[in-house]
């Protein structure tokens, strides 16, 4: 069927219409589109952020279960000495205590600088810093038992903990044949412990 221009010129409208319609159908088509991936993405972001939030929530919880859980052992180290900072005077309060109440012979110390502590074992403390104080012992003693003494006598003092690195025992020559007075000479070093909390470990870092 051929079209003359008089027919042409009425299916002018309708296919212009038609040709609308189209443009207007993908133009919808492409909105519509573009506004579902922009709302998947909008969903996709709260549903990250509820995760996110519901995370920190959680963690919350947790941190302060832990807080709750340890809090009073933390409180007992720190009233130990353990932790904040290094407690010389009751060391050197506790060790003349116990050598009043043993009645043991002559003790002389001395106390060096506080520096960093690092043990031959791995140990990770995280923000804190593992601090040591090493302090010689010369103690005049009448047999080995006075050291085990003195020692034991720190440890019931629940005082800062320390370790008892090595001890040099010599013999007197003086042959004394007095039972009362000291045989033997104990020099010792002891490493007394404490952790710095972060903010006072940053300030003693050099």
């Amino acid at each position: 069927m051929k079209l003359n221009p008089q027919d042409w010129r009425k299916l002018r409208n309708p296919i212009i219409g038609l040709g609308v319609a189209l443009i207007l159908t993908v133009l919808l088509a492409t909105f519509a589109e573009q506004y579902k991936s922009r709302a998947q993405q909008a969903l996709q972001l709260q549903q990250n952020e509820l995760g996110q939030a519901r995370l920190r929530y959680q963690s919350s919880g947790l941190e302060k279960e832990i807080i709750v859980k340890y809090l009073p052992n933390y409180q007992r180290l720190i009233g130990d000495g353990f932790i904040g900072e290094e407690r010389r005077l009751g060391w050197i309060d506790n060790l003349r205590t116990i050598h009043q109440e043993n009645k043991l012979f002559d003790i002389k110390y001395s106390i060096a600088s506080q520096e960093e502590y690092k043990p031959s074992f791995t140990l990770d403390p995280g923000p804190f810093s593992l601090r040591r104080s090493i302090m010689k012992l010369n103690l005049s003693m009448l047999h080995e038992g006075d050291l085990i003494t003195l020692t034991e006598a720190l440890k019931a003092k629940e005082t800062t903990p320390f370790i008892l690195r090595q001890c040099e025992i010599t013999r007197s020559t003086t042959g004394a044949a007095d039972k009362l007075a000291p045989n033997s000479l104990a020099n010792c070093e002891l490493d007394w412990l404490t952790i710095l909390e972060p903010q006072a470990a940053g300030a003693a870092s050099p």
